[in-house]
């Protein structure tokens, strides 16, 4: 999905992708030409998040927004990160968390607007008793507590941003319609692997190219008309953005609350700390 978007935007804008491999990174910066540049980042890795949000700040004086998209997903097994985390809990929702809190401050400096866009997905549920899934684990019950955790984010993110009078950063959750078909087709087991095929054949997937070509007005649409999706989950329908509505528990304040509290813990990280009680406090006052 990002490789797709990136090469929507790069035909008319500079689009800077975020890698775990240079090698990789460097052969689609070739592919999508000189307005792509990367950075590299594990997401894995709390200290790459803070490290990559340093380099960012240090290259640009704003952007105009963020597409928060990379994580896992098919896992033969639990991971836990150096962090001591699950890694899809951390790469699919913490790193997100830490990485659009650290540049906001870069997205209210955008001329156009600054919007960020979460792929989501809706459904999943959180086990607060069990967020890293020790006892109980799964890769789809990982990818959906995370896609829930995005939700509420972006929920939450809205309501922040929307209690000052001066921010101008929209946060949207996009589903898409259909799985991509990507690399990932490559490490899922051949039962798997077979059935997808399957319902490849019968339209049950979209392309890359398709992906970025759904997505990419989300990030060029006018910053009022973002502003209006701000705070909502939205998929594509019969060619158009279509809104879905979200769960209670999802959009329920205190719930909201206490993912972010969990979230600032987890993270461990002074500057995200700062930037979250400044949030917070504004929408105090």
């Amino acid at each position: 999905m990002g490789k797709g978007v990136a090469a929507a935007l790069a035909k008319e804008a500079e689009v800077i992708i975020v890698a775990r491999s240079e090698e990789r990174a460097k052969a689609t910066v070739d592919e999508l030409g000189p307005n792509a540049s990367y950075v590299l980042a594990d997401l894995a890795r709390l200290a790459d998040v803070r490290r990559v949000t340093e380099e960012l700040h240090a290259q640009h004086d704003a952007l105009d927004g963020i597409f928060v998209n990379a994580g896992l997903g098919y896992a033969a097994g639990r991971v836990e990160t150096e962090d001591g985390m699950d890694s899809h809990f951390q790469v699919n929702y913490l790193s997100h968390f830490m990485l659009t809190l650290n540049l906001l401050d870069l997205l209210e400096r955008s001329e156009h607007g600054g919007r960020v866009i979460f792929n989501v997905a809706s459904f999943g549920e959180m086990d607060w008793d069990d967020l890293q899934m020790e006892r109980t684990w799964g890769y789809e019950r990982g990818i959906g507590q995370a896609m829930v955790a995005k939700r509420m984010l972006v929920a939450r993110l809205h309501a922040l941003c929307r209690a000052r009078d001066d921010s101008r950063v929209s946060f949207v959750g996009f589903q898409i319609p259909k799985t991509v078909w990507s690399n990932q087709i490559n490490i899922i087991p051949w039962p798997m692997r077979f059935m997808a095929t399957v319902v490849k054949l019968f339209g049950g997937f979209i392309s890359i190219d398709d992906c970025g070509r759904i997505m990419a007005p989300l990030f060029t649409e006018p910053h009022a008309s973002s502003l209006r999706r701000s705070g909502k989950l939205i998929t594509e329908k019969k060619g158009a953005l279509v809104e879905i509505p979200d769960i209670d528990f999802v959009l329920d304040p205190a719930e909201q609350d206490r993912l972010w509290r969990v979230s600032l813990a987890l993270s461990d990280d002074d500057a995200t700390r700062r930037i979250a009680d400044q949030l917070v406090d504004k929408l105090a006052s």
